[in-house]
């Protein structure tokens, strides 16, 4: 049985831990209520938001023998704290934050389970007058009465969603997903970004060429085995290349890379972004599994306890 890890974009600020926003430290002009006001570089507002980064990161290497399954050193098993140091340690605009809509339908029984976070670049900030702000709004509404695609980053960025699961404050990674826009005057070409896929992962399990994508999926049994056209697997066991598309996950696939290189659209031949995602499948089906399991004990533990305190503390009904 699979299970679909759901996609919805909506991100929420940290409480001022380690790799999450914290607003209004290390920042001139924050206000009465601790938010920061005034003109920032972006540089300023991720030194702010950053909290403590240790780099170089301190990654652990693929296993001799196993499939390559790491995006710039974030791989599955990492813990949440270790991948969100990680993330960051890979540009000093990146800035961590935990998705609070996004993730696995579950029974928390009241407990915070941590199922993953998004890193973007952080931007300056600049105060606007009212009139800018309604051209702006203006704007974007006329933009999506054409239809107008907008993107979401800039030339030169990238941006990230780490999905985890696991016990709470015990939560590590079972999927990641990287997308790189080429900063402009710069852009590889696709034969060039191909070739380091092929060296970094090595033989895909498939390739499709298409006039708007290129796209390459490298899929393993839990065995580690490279999954061929022959398997029985060959079109079950996929990933999710983009950060904002959710993964699947089953018992019967083991780790999972997809990657999608679209062109540019003024130079077919050069590639305008790169998007690459992971998912070790087995091993967050196995994660998910022990978690809900966990929160049951627990909360099966939490009611239990209830009922021996209510022997001794109970009042007695007046009857």
């Amino acid at each position: 049985m699979g299970l679909m890890f759901i996609a919805a974009l909506v991100s929420a600020c940290g409480s001022g831990k380690p790799g999450t926003a914290a607003p209004g430290r290390g920042m001139a002009g924050g206000d009465a209520s601790g938010q920061d006001t005034g003109n920032a570089t972006a540089e300023q507002v991720a030194a702010a938001a950053r909290g403590d980064v240790s780099c170089p990161a301190d990654t652990t290497p693929t296993p001799s023998g196993a499939p390559v399954d790491d995006i710039v050193g974030v791989r599955p098993g990492m813990t949440y704290e270790q991948a969100a140091n990680t993330v960051m340690c890979s540009s000093p605009l990146l800035v961590v934050q935990p998705e609070t809509g996004r993730g696995f339908d579950m029974q928390t029984y009241g407990q915070t389970i941590r199922q993953g976070f998004s890193a973007r670049f952080a931007e300056p900030r600049v105060q606007k007058t009212g009139r800018q702000l309604a051209q702006e709004m203006e704007q974007a509404a006329m933009e999506r009465g054409l239809n107008v695609a907008r993107h979401d980053m800039q030339p030169g960025q990238s941006k990230w969603f780490v999905g985890t699961m696991g016990m709470p404050g015990q939560e590590k990674v079972i999927s990641a997903a990287r997308d790189q826009w080429f900063d402009e005057g710069r852009n590889p070409t696709i034969d060039s970004v191909e070739q380091a896929l092929l060296a970094k992962y090595g033989t895909p399990t498939e390739r499709r060429d298409r006039d708007t994508y290129h796209q390459l999926r490298w899929a393993h049994d839990p065995r580690g085995r490279l999954i061929t056209e022959t398997s029985p697997l060959y079109s079950r066991c996929n990933g999710a290349a983009s950060p904002d598309d959710g993964v699947q996950l089953s018992a019967d696939c083991g780790v999972v890379v997809a990657a999608t290189v679209i062109p540019l659209r003024s130079n077919p031949a050069l590639a305008q972004d790169l998007q690459v995602g992971v998912v070790d499948q087995a091993a967050g089906y196995q994660a998910l599994t022990d978690t809900q399991q966990g929160l049951q004990a627990m909360d099966a533990a939490r009611r239990a306890k209830q009922v021996q305190d209510a022997s001794k503390n109970a009042e007695a009904p007046q009857l």
